[in-house]
């Protein structure tokens, strides 16, 4: 599978009249846009705001940040495909083809809370250090729920609204010329063991989180924890296959935009026929009982021996629970003779001391950690609140009374989105 992804730069955003890009430039007609989210009726009203890298903001309880994308089909993906397959657009295989990016700036989704695990971006100050999304140009998108809203319908309505919003932007940049074109191509496993015969065949297992109500991932619009272990190309994630509908911590959450830009997986393209060959891409879910999470890792296991891999790279979302599927999946490969590399966070206690992880085993000999979730920092006063800070003191990483006189705020960095994230999408990391 070949994807050009072509990246034009945003440099602001302007709410005004018409929806367009132009000069690096995106503008947003907000009538019209509000026209479109305001079609699910479990939403009253949305409010839109524009939240800048340096500014005196904090946005506040965080859901999701997506990145807008289009398809630009020429023919050559012989397919009618859209980006998030599945959810807003038709069930059709991505990861071909022209996509073309808004690069630079996000959609963030906030509102009334969900559930207890969601997050906050600062845009500056010592918080705006531990989040990526402090470094983009936030459209930030705040609703109102109708009243009596089930959490898991109003989980919902906030997901499909962020994506459909996320989708009517992308689609303006349809007809711009990208300010860069990239190019990754991903073979069949035949021609791939073929063309780079003398490099180590690594693979990349990605954990999804999956362990109920509000811990959600979806893949082309299947809840994954319906789904057993399998493949996928990895150029399928930059259009969207994979998309976000949990709730776990804020630090170690994977976000859509997080997906959409995995790292784990543009590093190896980096690498691939260099000093290692890029072979599999294998997804699996994160469980709630042990027998799942035996056929889960169980499954895992058996592609990578079936698929021949010299070495494999795992990582996992969440803590807690789902560092036992996370050794499950490291013990049993390596079992196979094939070195793993896990990629985690750590939730060691304020002073560092406590166990990092709930499960270990002394096959996890090489680990890369994004970092210790319970780590303590004081967040400024910002300005200007967009969202509420209501619900600061009971988010993970929050507590009874963290909100100081002076108005700074007292919280783990659990409480930061992307803070410890576990594809290493952040700025932490130990030796």
């Amino acid at each position: 599978m070949k994807l050009t992804i072509g990246n034009i730069r945003i440099t602001d955003i302007v709410l005004g009249e018409q929806s367009k890009v132009e000069n690096s430039t995106l503008f947003v007609n907000s009538k019209e846009l509000e026209a479109l989210l305001l079609e699910d009726g479990n939403i009253v009203s949305v409010c839109f705001d524009v939240a800048k890298p340096g500014e005196s903001t904090r946005i506040t309880p965080v859901k999701d940040v997506i990145e807008p994308r289009t398809k630009v089909c020429d023919g050559d993906c012989n397919c009618d495909c859209g980006i998030f397959p599945g959810v807003v657009s038709k069930v059709g295989t991505v990861g071909k083809g022209k996509t073309h990016v808004l690069k630079g700036m996000a959609v963030v989704t906030t509102g009334k809370i969900v559930g207890f695990q969601e997050g906050i971006i600062d845009m500056s100050g010592i918080g705006a250090e531990y989040t990526p999304f402090s470094q983009t140009i936030n459209l930030v998108l705040d609703f109102v729920p109708r009243d009596g809203l089930a959490a898991h319908d109003y989980e919902r309505s906030l997901r499909l609204a962020g994506l459909k919003a996320a989708n009517y932007l992308g689609d303006l940049a349809k007809n711009i010329k990208p300010d860069e074109e990239i190019v990754y191509e991903f073979l069949s496993m035949a021609e791939g063991a073929k063309k780079y015969p003398n490099l180590p065949r690594v693979g990349y297992v990605q954990m999804l989180q999956s362990q109920g109500l509000l811990h959600d991932t979806y893949v082309y619009g299947v809840d994954m924890k319906q789904s057993l272990t399998t493949m996928i190309s990895p150029t399928e994630v930059f259009d969207g296959a994979i998309i976000s509908g949990n709730c776990v911590s804020a630090c170690d959450k994977n976000t859509t935009y997080h997906h959409q830009n995995n790292p784990v997986v543009t590093d190896l393209f980096a690498r691939h026929g260099k000093d290692l060959n890029f072979m599999a891409m294998i997804i699996t879910n994160e469980n709630v009982y042990l027998a799942d999470k035996e056929r889960s890792s169980d499954w895992t296991a058996k592609l990578v021996e079936m698929l021949g891999l010299d070495g494999v790279i795992i990582s996992q979302e969440g803590f807690g629970n789902p560092d036992t599927d996370l050794i499950m999946n490291c013990k049993k490969i390596e079992a196979l003779g094939v070195p793993t590399v896990i990629i985690t966070d750590e939730y060691a206690g304020r002073d560092g001391t406590s166990q990092s992880l709930a499960d270990v085993d002394v096959s996890a000999n090489a680990v890369v950690t994004g970092g210790n979730a319970n780590e303590v920092i004081t967040l400024p006063k910002m300005n200007k609140i967009i969202g509420t800070q209501e619900y600061v003191d009971v988010i993970a990483g929050g507590f009874e009374n963290n909100v100081q006189p002076d108005g700074s705020i007292v919280v783990e960095i659990q409480a930061i989105i992307g803070a410890t994230n576990e594809m290493g999408f952040n700025k932490m990391s130990a030796r």
